[in-house]
């Protein structure tokens, strides 16, 4: 399904859509297995959960059910060891950059709403020179209910002062088009991001679906178009 509205703010999620942290985390579970004794998985096996979180990435190392013990064992060990060093090896998708100067020449402001803790968030924005060009940075510390719950979106959208119906929200996650989709917003779904075989994006219903970040790009393109001949 594809739609053309006006845009007037874009926001993203954080892993897996603008943030390539996959290197990172398999860093982290590495480490874990070493400890353990035991081998790490392949780096594209894991790559497939890093959007699900700590426990889902462990489950996947060790093959164990996510409540497992030895799963909540180390799920702390992981988080501590990740907030020593959030973005050694992370770094943004190509092209980000190019497609966020694009954004800033046109005035169209953009933020990142994401379900990772703000103590992992704003210091990898910070790291990257992110922080100042940033218009919103929401986590959960800010809400109550994280996505899918569009509360998160309605507190950026409030924030840049923006309608969500003139808003795009970019995620990789079906929980994230589920969030875009509740709070009415125009919906993108990344395909290039951590996406596990057994999703089917396409069952997502989402109103794009780009395979490279920069594919924004045509979007924006086709809504000043539509402004123009307004």
């Amino acid at each position: 399904m594809t739609t053309t509205k006006p845009i007037d703010a874009i926001l993203f999620d954080l892993d897996g859509t603008l943030l390539d942290s996959a290197p990172d985390f398999y860093r982290i579970i590495s480490l874990l297995m070493q400890e353990e004794g035991l081998s790490p998985p392949p780096f594209q096996q894991l790559r497939q959960v890093v959007s699900e979180g700590a426990k889902a990435m462990l489950s996947n190392a060790l093959q164990l059910p996510r409540e497992h013990e030895k799963i909540l064992e180390l799920q702390q060990r992981m988080l501590n060891l990740y907030a020593d060093n959030p973005c050694i090896d992370s770094q943004l998708f190509p092209g980000t950059h190019a497609l966020l100067t694009q954004l800033e020449t046109l005035s169209i402001p953009w933020g990142v709403v994401t379900n990772k803790s703000e103590k992992f968030a704003a210091p990898i924005l910070e790291s990257l020179n992110l922080t100042s060009r940033c218009g919103i940075l929401v986590c959960p510390e800010q809400v109550k209910n994280v996505k899918p719950d569009p509360e998160a979106l309605y507190y950026a959208c409030d924030a840049l002062r923006v309608a969500p119906t003139r808003c795009i929200y970019v995620g990789d996650h079906k929980r994230d088009i589920e969030a875009g989709q509740n709070a009415h917003m125009t919906t993108v779904s990344a395909l290039y991001g951590y996406i596990s075989q057994s999703d089917d994006p396409s069952c997502w219903q989402s109103d794009h679906y780009i395979n490279h970040i920069t594919d924004i790009s045509q979007i924006i393109e086709s809504n000043l178009s539509l402004a123009t001949h307004a």
